[in-house]
């Protein structure tokens, strides 16, 4: 039995309390607020469960037979703590005194099934024509952006629309914790590092990023943008890396810009804003914004193209092409993803073999006036 398989059966030990739930695919998070008070996330909904361990002093050990499969451990200095099971599944602990009830755990799922764009169709809110879209919008090298809050469906997104980028290209994926499941023949995965207990070894998503550009990748995918790297990322896509993609969390589409302005500011790199601004414009072509409805289901809400900068106020211009309407009193859902009647930024100029992917679905947004 390999080091891989030994700690596999200590964790399914360790965790036997909530195996039922790590083992149930219906199931996409479990949340541990404390030894006996322990939630779950299915279907979209949060339910608590009658799960419990036996006592603090035995949470305590599966926590800590939890992180020795990445090389981690509990400690005062290191209280917030990123880890992952022997099956993918990401895991989150916070101790106290940061969790002042107590050491908290979150185990994020990760899920076996290859998504594939019929997934997004099954949303309810992407149709047909969102699709193909999405589908032009890749092939065509266009850089994108996902963008929503927590557990709104962005990773999924992102493993769905890259099954839409051609056979051949070279892709580096960078993640802090890896989750995207490209099903792509030539893709290096790299993930970040945290330092030892020394503070030694560190390696972080900018690290990674300067280091993949010297890999000759076709496309970079950031599972998610969070700091510094955000210049970096910018700088890329207007240098020669079409296609890229990324998530990160914001609210709607001109959030997303901001946030990814703020976090271009955290580099060391000076930049007047202006500058900065105008950078980022060029840069990002298509952003995608995933929500989640009140009744926990995942949603695509709005898909809309960067047209650049204000001339007056030098502030995001963007152009809605897609956006959630009011169904008719009676329909099945109350809104549903469609057209605004905005033709795209690249009606009249795709190439031969773009306009080959354009159908009759969506040629009035890509036909040119």
């Amino acid at each position: 039995m390999d080091q891989k398989q030994i700690y596999q059966a200590t964790v399914a030990h360790y965790l036997s309390p909530i195996r039922e739930y790590l083992e149930d695919v219906t199931v996409s998070e479990i949340m541990i607020n404390h030894a006996d008070e322990i939630f779950i996330e299915r279907d979209g909904s949060l339910v608590k469960t009658p799960a419990r361990f036996a006592d603090i002093e035995s949470y305590e050990i599966a926590v800590n037979n939890v992180l020795q499969f990445t090389g981690k451990s509990v400690s005062d200095e290191n209280p917030l703590i990123d880890g992952r099971l022997p099956d993918g599944s990401r895991v989150h602990v916070a101790l106290h005194p940061c969790a002042r009830l107590g050491t908290v755990m979150s185990i994020r799922k990760y899920n076996k099934s290859v998504l594939d764009i019929d997934w997004l169709v099954e949303l309810g809110t992407a149709t047909d024509e969102a699709v193909e879209y999405l589908k032009i919008a890749v092939a065509s090298e266009r850089n994108m952006l996902v963008a929503g809050g927590t557990s709104s469906g962005k990773t999924s997104l992102l493993n769905a629309l890259s099954t839409f980028i051609p056979k051949g290209q070279r892709i580096v994926v960078i993640e802090d914790s890896a989750e995207l499941q490209l099903q792509q023949d030539h893709v290096i995965s790299m993930e970040s590092r945290a330092s030892d207990r020394y503070g030694r070894g560190h390696v972080g998503i900018r690290e990674l990023f300067r280091s993949s550009l010297r890999l000759r990748p076709d496309r970079i995918i950031i599972g998610e943008v969070r700091g510094g790297e955000a210049i970096d990322m910018i700088q890329a896509m207007t240098s020669g890396h079409g296609g890229s993609m990324g998530t990160l969390h914001a609210d709607n589409p001109f959030d997303a810009l901001a946030r990814l302005e703020t976090m271009a500011l955290m580099s060391k790199v000076e930049l007047p804003i202006t500058a900065l601004r105008s950078q980022v414009a060029s840069a990002l072509d298509v952003l995608v914004q995933m929500n989640r409805s009140l009744s926990g289901h995942r949603i695509i809400s709005q898909i809309a193209e960067v047209e650049g900068l204000d001339d007056a106020t030098g502030r995001y211009k963007i152009r809605d092409i897609f956006t959630l309407k009011r169904n008719p009193a009676g329909s099945e859902r109350r809104t549903s993803l469609a057209w605004t009647g905005q033709k795209s930024l690249q009606a009249g100029h795709l190439n031969e073999d773009e306009e080959g992917l354009v159908t009759e679905k969506t040629r009035r947004i890509f036909e040119s006036d």
